[in-house]
């Protein structure tokens, strides 16, 4: 009998040694992600898309009007990483987790694109940009704790709406910027799966008070890093 305590005592606390290693390694992932995504430049799995004719001279408003639209896609990329990486850390089905994982690192690609075409028109990232993981981070683990088909239904209806900025930005580019648009014109048919991708997975449609919350709360955020 007190062999048998003593060996329940010894793997209960080998389960929780576990647990806690498991979660310190799942909390320096998290960290090390954003500190990578907010501070580094990123390198991509894939080369950026190349334009299908070469880019004309800009003039120093088309510049600075294409580098504003540029940082704002930025930012939309560092929110991207905050939210997948949240949700992946919250959920328990292994599956979804690499299915957020996997859409992170396409992500990724597009974060490492923005920031270096951002590079080739002399414009900066966002000052505010830890403060936009931050925020995107905290609603991924409100969305990923609600449940996963939840969860889902956000990432389909935050990459329907990205879909949508994207659109509208290929409207404002210059026309002779075809290395922005070239860019944005992947970033929106990839966006445009990933929602596809949630919904087929069984994420639920978001009531419509939320949707407005969300595309209200990215005014905000695309209205100021625009300008910051």
């Amino acid at each position: 009998m007190k062999f048998g305590r003593a060996a329940r005592s010894f793997f209960a606390k080998l389960s929780s040694n576990r647990f806690m290693i498991n979660s310190l390694d799942s909390m320096l992932a998290t960290a090390d992600s954003a500190l990578r995504t907010v501070f580094a430049h990123p390198s991509a799995s894939r080369p950026a898309p190349l334009p299908a004719t070469a880019p004309g001279a800009l003039s120093e408003a088309q510049r600075r009007e294409a580098g504003a639209l540029m940082r704002v896609n930025h930012v939309g990329e560092v929110c991207a990483q905050a939210l997948y990486t949240a949700q992946a850390a919250v959920t328990r089905d292994p599956g979804l987790k690499a299915q957020l994982l996997e859409a992170a690192r396409e992500e990724t690609d597009h974060l490492a694109w923005t920031r270096g075409r951002l590079d080739d028109l002399g414009a900066r990232p966002s000052l505010f940009n830890p403060l936009w993981y931050a925020g995107a981070f905290g609603l991924g683990l409100v969305a990923g704790r609600v449940g996963d088909r939840v969860s889902l239904g956000f990432v389909a209806e935050t990459e329907r709406q990205v879909e949508a900025h994207l659109a509208s930005h290929l409207d404002r580019l210059p026309a002779e910027d075809t290395a922005s648009r070239a860019i944005v014109a992947q970033m929106k048919d990839d966006e445009a799966r990933h929602a596809d991708q949630a919904r087929a997975a069984g994420g639920v449609e978001l009531p419509r008070p939320v949707q407005a919350l969300m595309r209200c709360a990215a005014r905000v955020m695309t209205s100021v890093a625009h300008r910051v």
